[in-house]
């Protein structure tokens, strides 16, 4: 069964988002999704060497931050993505969407979606599909990432230190 760490919103946080995936690994994720909302060439540098997927957010300047993603073996499937992770399709995005988020809560084949934007950590259901926001790693009262159990079904958030 995968574990899969949840990471949103850096914004240019460099050392807070190497704390996220050293507490992500830790906790036993093999594979992360970056949510969005990078802004800056050292959080793609901590992404490196890691699996991961990721989205870019309203707050990047995609054109000069692709590149450098892609050349560091980042998985990205920007605006949106989906990955199927123990029989169950997870979809991705910034959140910044509103129509994008709706087609996937709307969407029967779509278990889960996660999502960033929003600076804070959700667990919903929508129509059928669970709801997820890991929190943000910048402009929040608590810096937050979570870990999604899909053979499980559970989830679990993970407060960084301050």
């Amino acid at each position: 069964m995968a574990l899969i760490g949840l990471i949103s919103d850096s914004h240019g946080e460099w050392l807070r988002t190497r704390e996220a995936i050293k507490l992500l690994k830790d906790r036993g994720c093999d594979t992360l999704i970056h949510l969005g909302d990078v802004e800056t060439n050292e959080v793609l540098d901590e992404l490196a060497g890691h699996n991961v997927t990721m989205v870019f957010g309203n707050c990047d300047f995609v054109t000069r931050l692709l590149g450098h993603a892609l050349e560091l073996g980042i998985d990205v499937q920007h605006p949106a993505g989906t990955i199927t992770v123990d029989g169950k399709c997870i979809a991705f995005l910034h959140g910044h969407d509103g129509n994008q988020f709706q087609e996937y809560v709307n969407d029967p084949s779509v278990d889960v979606v996660v999502y960033g934007h929003l600076h804070e950590t959700r667990d919903d259901m929508v129509n059928n599909t669970r709801c997820i926001n890991p929190g943000a790693l910048h402009r929040a009262s608590r810096y937050t990432v979570a870990v999604l159990d899909c053979g499980k079904d559970t989830l679990e958030f993970l407060e960084l230190d301050h």
